[in-house]
């Protein structure tokens, strides 16, 4: 077996709309769900399935050898399972990001994934929709995680954060992937969230009236918080974690993208983020936005 029967070709390889499709290799032991997702996936748009693996091993070896955009990888593979050849190729080919598709969404299973370099997490419950979701979202630079892992990862984060205090202290965490690492996960995915983010008592939607503010700020949206932002500055933070992209943002505030830039540069400076997935983390941490749920007092 080359890894590459069967496997979709010609046409299928521009996206829905003239893009370059996502080159994939397909990872999974068994025989028939290996080729059950090649046969799903060469229908869908946007999608080349450019080989497929039997075990870790394997995926490794085509990895190196074909280049692909993504892995979509099993867990729970012979010889070298999907968490091992998932570091092996983030650390041996980093141009090659790993979706999983798991049966298991448990903790043991979902945090050494994503600790190990997984930038997708998917069950095996997910709709061809969803995996091309997942697909297209790594390859731009998102995280694709299934509905259910955002929100499993938004817990460790709030756990986290009431453990430390809302001080935003790390700490240790009490295995391989646990809550810090659950924590940085969260920070990446809050921005897939459409309309799933709540503020804080005090807070609400830029252009509210403000109360009482958040930890760590004076006044909440109303004036100028403690580490300098300005109440611009702070709604587009609000905004980012809201998930909204820069021209989103501009429409919502009624300004222009590059005005929407300037802003997010000057946020990163003075909060000390490097990039959206920290400016994320960094709202939570703050008490500027919660998870649906969760109680801020």
């Amino acid at each position: 077996m080359d890894g590459r029967e069967g496997l979709s070709t010609g046409e299928d390889a521009r996206g829905a709309e003239g893009n370059r499709a996502v080159r994939v290799v397909v990872a999974d032991d068994q025989a028939v769900v290996r080729e059950g997702i090649v046969m799903l996936l060469g229908l869908l748009p946007g999608v080349e399935v450019v080989g497929a693996a039997r075990d870790g091993e394997e995926a490794v070896a085509l990895a190196a050898e074909l280049a692909p955009d993504v892995v979509l990888m099993d867990l729970r593979m012979p010889r070298c399972d999907g968490v091992e050849a998932t570091r092996r190729i983030r650390e041996g080919h980093p141009g090659t990001e790993i979706v999983v598709l798991t049966t298991y969404a448990d903790d043991d299973s979902l945090f050494p994934a994503l600790q190990a370099g997984a930038r997708g997490y998917l069950t095996k419950d997910a709709s061809g929709e969803e995996i091309v979701r997942a697909l297209r979202d790594v390859t731009d630079g998102r995280a694709g995680l299934s509905p259910s892992v955002q929100r499993r990862l938004l817990e460790q984060l709030l756990e986290r954060n009431e453990r430390a205090g809302w001080s935003g202290r790390a700490e240790p965490a009490g295995r391989p992937g646990d809550a810090e690492d659950a924590a940085g996960a969260a920070g990446a995915v809050v921005g897939r969230q459409r309309g799933g983010v709540e503020r804080p008592t005090g807070l609400g939607h830029p252009g509210d009236s403000g109360g009482s503010g958040a930890p760590g700020h004076s006044g909440g949206l109303g004036g100028p918080a403690d580490d300098g932002l300005t109440e611009r500055e702070t709604e587009v933070l609000v905004l980012v974690a809201d998930g909204l992209s820069n021209q989103e943002i501009a429409g919502r505030l009624r300004i222009s993208t590059a005005t929407v830039k300037t802003h997010i540069n000057n946020l990163f400076a003075k909060t000390g983020v490097r990039d959206r997935a920290q400016a994320v983390r960094y709202a939570y941490q703050h008490g500027l936005v919660r998870a649906p749920g969760k109680r801020v007092t």
